[in-house]
């Protein structure tokens, strides 16, 4: 798991707008072959706690493509993660553990 500092990329949401999104970490699955993504867009839930996202991610010509993740078993691979990760770990506010958001 590689955590990430300073680093941000601006996406669309479903209304049409840019968001910045910050990389809280990057990750390659040996058993799916794929690379990973987690990230927010520092918004709160209804509970108030950060919402964390995770995307399959490829990289071509330093542009960073994002699908999104399409199992349950991914899913549960990266809970795994957020699960296994120490919360002085984490960058977000209002800690995200057991708070990934699917986006599909």
């Amino acid at each position: 798991m590689e955590m990430m500092e300073d680093i941000s990329f601006t996406m669309v949401n479903e209304e049409g707008k840019e968001v910045k999104c910050d990389v809280l970490f990057t990750f390659d699955s040996d058993e799916t072959g794929k690379s990973y993504v987690v990230y927010t867009d520092n918004t709160t839930d209804e509970d108030g706690y950060v919402k964390v996202f995770a995307s399959i991610f490829t990289e071509t010509d330093n542009e960073m493509q994002l699908s999104p993740i399409e199992t349950d078993e991914e899913w549960a691979m990266v809970q795994s993660i957020l699960d296994e990760m120490p919360e002085d770990d984490c960058d977000c506010e209002d800690c995200c553990h057991d708070h990934c958001h699917h986006e599909e």
